[in-house]
């Protein structure tokens, strides 16, 4: 089944909206860590959660609607990012996979000394907008993907997609106390990557035949 032809009902596509910004954001970074870092401290939480959560609904809209006004009139031009984001995808996908061979962990120190509210903002502005990975992955390759939605179906995507970042971001601050010794077992993440890749994997799979198909 084709999910991205105009018959297709919302909810397919605010699924895979939901599992390809899961499966980007869900890794090993300064951002989660900081995250991660505040709910442990409880310093601010709340703040910090809705910041890079409204952060990346507003890069991810930005991102989608942006490129499909791009590629609007230049088939040839989508159906190159589409090829393009299938095989980064496909690449993503197979890295998820060899870490899932190894171990590794996320561990986020509480420290001592507090942080003003401004400072907290700064920082976590600072990790999320000056990450190269966030306009990478977030803005072209999230973009290019909910781009190519019927027109009618882009919000669903885009409200998947930032369904997905708030989850994650309330999940790593709210439950920071409980997740803590979770994320500290390198054998969860090896799971967690498992299931990342093969999610990567299916997603190209979808990808590679839109571009091969719809133009």
């Amino acid at each position: 089944m084709n999910l991205f032809v105009t018959s297709s009902p919302a909810w397919p596509v605010f699924a895979q909206g939901l599992a390809l910004s899961l499966g980007l954001i869900v890794a090993i970074g300064a951002q989660n860590a900081f995250v991660l870092r505040q709910g442990l401290r409880r310093e601010h939480v709340g703040v910090v959660v809705v910041f890079c959560a409204l952060a990346d609904a507003l890069l991810i809209a930005a991102g989608v609607w942006g490129m499909a006004q791009a590629l609007g009139e230049r088939p040839g031009l989508a159906r190159a990012l589409a090829l393009a984001g299938a095989a980064f995808l496909a690449v993503y996908g197979w890295q998820a996979l060899r870490r899932a061979r190894q171990a590794q962990q996320l561990i986020a120190a509480e420290g001592t000394q507090g942080l003003s509210l401004r400072a907290v903002v700064l920082q976590a502005a600072a990790f999320t907008l000056l990450n190269p990975h966030v306009y990478l992955d977030t803005v072209l390759l999230v973009g290019s993907i909910g781009a190519q939605q019927p027109p009618g179906l882009r919000s669903a995507f885009v409200a998947g997609a930032s369904v997905a970042s708030a989850l994650w971001f309330g999940l790593l601050g709210f439950g920071a106390r409980w997740l803590a010794p979770w994320f500290a077992r390198p054998r969860a993440w090896q799971v967690l990557d498992g299931l990342i890749g093969v999610t990567m994997c299916a997603l190209s799979v979808m990808l590679l035949r839109h571009a091969l198909t719809a133009f």
